[in-house]
């Protein structure tokens, strides 16, 4: 449930935006991504989201069918325009992000009483981002799609998203309250260390972890970049080295990984497998150009983990 954008990203790698020639059109928005990413490994999905009632809205509907995502929850919002977000890309680690999504985005106006609960309740994962809270009417209707999903099936997966960035919010403080409203309705939650820091204060993993179990979380999830990525559970603390890969694009890696986070999650596998499959994911996509369209098989991320292997 969140954003979704159609990409424009250049085909030039180093260059910056004034100087690109030509560029590609892909399916974009955080946990529309993630959606996409399940499917690649056999997961029905559906995303909760607005576009536009223009071409790149349509332009949405065809791309999440071509997936096997379903849009039946993918409305119209006729004043506004389906955003559009524009990448720099600067390997390994800078990829600036453009987004045109003001004053304001139709993936922002989900509203409360629009929602189908039943299909909420009923999912196997629900996932939402924090950029869905930075905005009403969305944040009412993301804060009462986790209440109904904690009341009515608590021991579900219902997944926190830490994504914060910042060109959505007046202030991290704002968003820190509204992480706060939100966590003790999630069982996972996922975030770099800066979003760790917004959400509750601390960016050492470990604490940072403990910290997101103390206000309700039964997995927390801390990724280190380079570094790899470390979850707690009611088991124990894991952390898994990153997979070596020549990076291209790191910008739809998080999304992979959130895709695979979810079929290990639905699979029943234990926290490790889970992350080492997830890393693997994420380090696939990073090695792309593009993002909804190089989400990976398994097969591909079974190839990532025999380099993991190689490698250690």
């Amino acid at each position: 449930m969140g954003r979704v954008s159609a990409d424009i990203y250049p085909q030039q790698v180093g260059v910056p935006l004034e100087r690109v020639t030509t560029f590609g059109r892909y399916l974009g928005g955080s946990p529309t991504n993630v959606a996409v990413a399940a499917t690649r490994h056999g997961r029905r999905s559906a995303v909760i989201t607005r576009t536009g009632d223009d071409p790149f809205g349509r332009f949405v509907h065809e791309a999440l069918q071509g997936f096997g995502v379903d849009d039946r929850f993918v409305s119209a919002v006729p004043e506004w325009p389906t955003p559009v977000a524009f990448c720099e890309i600067f390997p390994p680690d800078d990829f600036p992000l453009y987004f045109y999504r003001t004053p304001t985005a139709p993936d922002l106006e989900i509203r409360a009483d629009e929602l189908d609960l039943d299909a909420i309740a009923g999912a196997g994962v629900f996932w939402v981002t924090v950029t869905g809270l930075c905005q009403e009417p969305s944040r009412s209707a993301t804060l009462a799609a986790l209440e109904h999903r904690s009341r009515t099936n608590p021991d579900g997966f219902t997944v926190l998203d830490l994504d914060y960035r910042a060109m959505f919010w007046d202030s991290a403080e704002e968003a820190t309250r509204e992480v706060a409203r939100a966590l003790p309705h999630a069982t996972v939650a996922v975030g770099n260390r800066e979003e760790c820091e917004v959400a509750v204060g601390e960016t050492e993993p470990a604490r940072a972890a403990t910290a997101l179990r103390g206000r309700g979380v039964r997995v927390a999830v801390v990724k280190q970049g380079p570094r790899g990525v470390l979850g707690v559970d009611d088991t124990g603390s894991v952390e898994v080295p990153p997979v070596p890969v020549e990076v291209v694009n790191g910008l739809g890696a998080g999304d992979a990984f959130g895709g695979a986070l979810c079929h290990g999650l639905l699979a029943g596998w234990p926290l490790e497998q889970i992350l080492r499959y997830a890393n693997a994911a994420g380090a696939y996509v990073a090695g792309q150009l593009s993002c909804s369209d190089v989400m990976p098989t398994p097969e591909q991320v079974e190839r990532m983990l025999g380099k993991e292997s190689v490698s250690g």
